[in-house]
């Protein structure tokens, strides 16, 4: 048997999200291999096995999936959104590097991304020049995150915050609040989506000023506008046009 992987996003939530690429990969697979939430979306099957782990193990995931493509298994290791945006693809590469190249196939499925989807569900928050930011320091001091905030502030682009407030870290939040306070002002507006695309989605869009820390959690994107992101009706866009 010719082993392949493939590192697939399963999209925000909703299985009608999931694309039909990823959706052949996963009937094809015969190992699954990913964080243990993103695993559990994946229904069981006779001759799949299911290899979940906890979200710290990143390289040690990445290079048991190589084992096993290198063993003839036909792999998919799975991500929550995009598998390349802060997921598992970087990893996967990251465990390539300095060892020979493999001999099977790797194929990188996209998904659709939290951040996206969050943005369609609001309106088009995202309409112009924009950026992602993960606020964990898990893997990156907190002193880079605010320079990063700063930074894009600064040169009005609207932000998308990924991993907004864990249980073990709520303080990192409320200090990107007040960042961002400092340099947009009060009455930049910031929304708050949580859950999107599955049945507990909620919205929130607010202005710095009436923004608290306890709006978002790990299950929650928010976008932060630009300085020309406004309101029409119950959505919230950026226009096309240069902000002024």
């Amino acid at each position: 048997m010719t082993g392949w992987l493939a590192v697939a996003g399963l999209g925000p939530g909703a299985d009608d999200l999931v694309t039909p690429e990823v959706q052949a990969a996963l009937a094809e697979a015969t190992d699954i291999v990913g964080y243990i939430p993103y695993v559990a979306r994946v229904a069981p099957r006779p001759g799949l096995r299911l290899h979940p782990s906890d979200n710290r193990v990143e390289l040690d995931r990445a290079r048991a999936a190589l084992d096993m493509a290198a063993a003839g298994r036909r792999v998919v290791v799975v991500s929550s959104g995009d598998p390349g945006v802060f997921a598992m693809a970087s990893a996967l590469f990251e465990a390539l590097e300095g060892a020979p190249p493999p001999d099977f196939d790797i194929r990188i499925l996209p998904g659709i991304t939290a951040m996206l989807a969050a943005a369609a569900a609001l309106g088009a928050p995202l309409g112009h020049d924009f950026c992602a930011i993960n606020l964990s320091d898990n893997l990156k001091p907190w002193a880079l995150i605010e320079q990063r905030l700063r930074l894009a502030a600064k040169a009005d682009f609207a932000m998308a915050l990924y991993n907004p407030r864990s249980k073990s870290r709520p303080e990192g939040f409320a200090r990107a609040l007040d960042i961002l306070r400092e340099e947009c002002g009060p009455d930049r507006l910031i929304s708050f989506a949580r859950a999107v695309s599955t049945p507990e989605q909620a919205l929130n869009t607010v202005t710095l000023a009436e923004a608290r820390p306890d709006m978002a959690d790990m299950r929650s994107v928010v976008i932060v506008g630009n300085s020309a992101t406004r309101r029409v009706g119950h959505w919230v866009y950026t226009p096309r046009s240069a902000a002024p």
